[in-house]
């Protein structure tokens, strides 16, 4: 059997939310033959302290940089985070990652700005968004 790519992922998301991201690691985890790393902001990291605005800015750039894909939640909240846009911009336009927006499971809205950046969007399915990620990840 091939080795398998280990992906290296960003996974966007607002601790206020933090269940969806859980569910989210928790597809990854038990999803079979797929190898990841989270390069996603811990609930527990010291960046949630950062002492302003750039500072933070930064330290969410330094742990996008080695990802090979985000992940971001589209869900309608997505839409009024302060962060999202600096982060599809860190994503995009400075480092011309691939985005796979999942919208949230039963979603009727989903956010615009989300789905508008991303280069897949996907159903909130393990199979679907692993897909995504596989063909998308540089």
């Amino acid at each position: 059997m091939p080795q398998l790519k280990t992906y290296r992922l960003f996974i966007s998301h607002s601790w206020a939310y933090g269940d969806a991201y859980d569910k989210l690691v928790k597809f990854f985890n038990e999803y079979p033959n797929f190898h990841w790393i989270d390069y996603s902001v811990p609930k527990d990291d010291p960046i949630h302290n950062a002492p302003n605005d750039k500072a933070l800015y930064e330290a969410i750039k330094n742990q996008m940089q080695s990802a090979n894909c985000v992940v971001m939640l589209a869900g309608k909240y997505s839409t009024y985070s302060k962060w999202i846009n600096n982060e599809i911009e860190i994503a995009k336009k400075i480092f011309s990652k691939p985005l796979i927006a999942v919208e949230p499971w039963g979603s009727e809205q989903t956010s615009k700005i989300v789905k508008d950046n991303a280069d897949a969007t996907v159903k909130w399915q393990s199979s679907s968004i692993v897909e995504a990620i596989r063909t998308y990840s540089i």
